[in-house]
């Protein structure tokens, strides 16, 4: 095969480091940031936070390395291979000062800005279960079998995984050699752990567990026990009528026994612990107040400390400047803090252009949706999309996504996740253009001012929206209801 030359041309796109860092601090929300800087201080000892006394003893230790120990490289020919090494920017004074990322409004005091966000420090759902099962009078070998089911428990405290898998996997990952009779008595124990209802196989048997927990506690609860085990399917579907006839129940006892059925709880795991995700506490990276009208935007720098580049290793560099003996020694060890400064630098400027970013993507949207700011009221969102606020503030589409996942703003209304304002639009009868949040906020209020008894259906749902001048089809409808979690009218239907 013969070699042969050609001329190409190509367009190539390629993202800097810098580019890169900051895409991924953008994704990063307020509550984890404190977390991802110190990553970065350990890895880079020329970045350090500020402290009002800072003594840097630092500098002190490494200048002797620099003025002694060298003698060996000093005429070893090898001061070329470096060739000269320009450290002007680096040693000129003014350089450090603290980054101003922190975008303090002078209209709040110190004692505001110093407060702490509190976290909470409690126990996870599976050692809540362990402190429990250290209660039992169990040898080492059942303890382990114990502890391999409470470990194969999920979050919502069920045990999905089958006995067979269990046994297998306690003979291969742990040596143990168990049966399935073993396996099941000590989750017969296990369920009689707190929470009620807990290491069930399914909602029938969780519900159940938590029924009998009540029984034994002297309630009366025997209808509603023997509607699960043998109406189960006729409930979830809502057939009362079958359950009526069955039971000879009238009404009222159904209505008591229904009662007793939906006060239980189908998820027992996610009650106990880090893992009841309906309670964790959400960190806002924005607040928005209403100062008599006008609207006031913060960002919450709570989590961001003050960042500089270190004075030791900026000393280091004036020392090396001053010398007239510039060895190959210290010349590697200049090239690694001139490495360590500009990291240092880059992310600084990564903090700092984060903080921008996020603060003008979200000046458009409070700009964008400012009536629903001033009033809370949902049917006043407007359809917004991601390249509204990406012409507006001039960035990336990608970039307002990357700031509006997972990044929430506080308001005197509540807590919104970001995403909330972004919605597709829906015309009217009038031509006029209207949030699809609008269209769920009047669904959702017809679906809760229905007769439960009567419960509507999803065309005469079209209907009324169609009355109040919405343009909208039936399978529309059907979609904002399934994406609101509203069930169909006849499991919405109520004695």
């Amino acid at each position: 095969m013969a070699l042969s030359q050609s001329l190409q041309q190509k367009l190539l796109q390629k993202l800097s480091p810098q580019q890169i860092q900051l895409m991924k601090l953008l994704q990063v929300p307020t509550a984890n940031l404190e977390e991802r800087i110190k990553e970065e201080l350990e890895e880079n000892p020329a970045l350090e936070v500020t402290e009002e006394d800072h003594e840097d003893n630092f500098e002190d230790n490494h200048q002797e390395e620099f003025e002694g120990e060298g003698d060996e490289y000093e005429k070893d020919g090898s001061e070329d291979e470096y060739g000269q090494i320009d450290i002007s920017e680096y040693v000129h004074e003014g350089d450090d000062e603290v980054g101003d990322y922190r975008l303090r409004d002078d209209n709040y005091g110190d004692n505001e800005e110093q407060k702490t966000i509190p976290h909470r420090i409690e126990k996870t759902f599976h050692e809540h279960l362990l402190d429990q099962l250290g209660m039992l009078p169990l040898n080492d070998r059942k303890r382990r079998i114990a502890e391999q089911i409470i470990g194969s428990l999920d979050d919502d405290g069920y045990l999905r995984r089958e006995i067979s898998a269990i046994v297998d996997d306690l003979a291969f990952r742990q040596g143990v050699e168990a049966t399935e009779e073993e396996v099941e008595d000590l989750i017969r124990q296990i369920q009689l752990f707190d929470p009620p209802g807990i290491c069930a196989r399914n909602l029938q048997e969780c519900l159940l567990l938590q029924l009998e927990r009540q029984k034994a506690e002297g309630k009366k609860v025997d209808k509603a026990i023997e509607i699960m085990q043998r109406y189960f399917d006729e409930f979830t579907k809502k057939h009362y009528e079958k359950i009526q006839r069955g039971l000879n129940l009238n009404d009222d006892d159904l209505r008591d026994v229904i009662g007793q059925i939906i006060r239980l709880n189908p998820r027992p795991g996610g009650s106990v612990g880090e893992l009841n995700k309906a309670e964790s506490y959400v960190i806002p990276d924005f607040f928005i107040l209403n100062n008599a009208g006008r609207l006031e935007l913060t960002l919450n720098s709570k989590n961001a400390p003050d960042l500089r580049i270190s004075e030791g290793y900026r000393e280091m560099l004036k020392e090396y400047d001053r010398g007239s003996k510039k060895d190959k020694r210290q010349k590697e060890a200049v090239l690694f803090i001139k490495q360590k400064i500009d990291a240092a630098k880059w992310f600084i400027d990564a903090i700092k252009q984060r903080q921008h970013t996020l603060l003008s993507t979200m000046q458009a949207i409070m700009d964008y949706q400012h009536e629903f700011f001033l009033t809370g009221d949902e049917t006043t969102l407007r359809p917004m999309i991601l390249k509204d606020i990406a012409e507006r503030t001039g960035l990336d589409i990608s970039t307002v996504s990357r700031v509006a996942n997972s990044k929430f703003v506080q308001t005197e209304f509540g807590t919104y996740r970001l995403k909330f304002f972004f919605s597709e639009s829906l015309s009217t009868e009038s031509g006029e253009e209207v949030s699809t949040r609008e269209v769920k906020k009047i669904l959702s209020d017809l679906v809760e001012g229905e007769n439960k008894k009567k419960p509507l259906s999803d065309e005469r749902l079209t209907e009324l929206l169609q009355e109040k001048g919405y343009n909208i089809a039936r399978r529309t409808v059907a979609k904002y209801r399934e994406q609101l979690n509203i069930p169909v009218a006849r499991l919405r239907k109520e004695l």
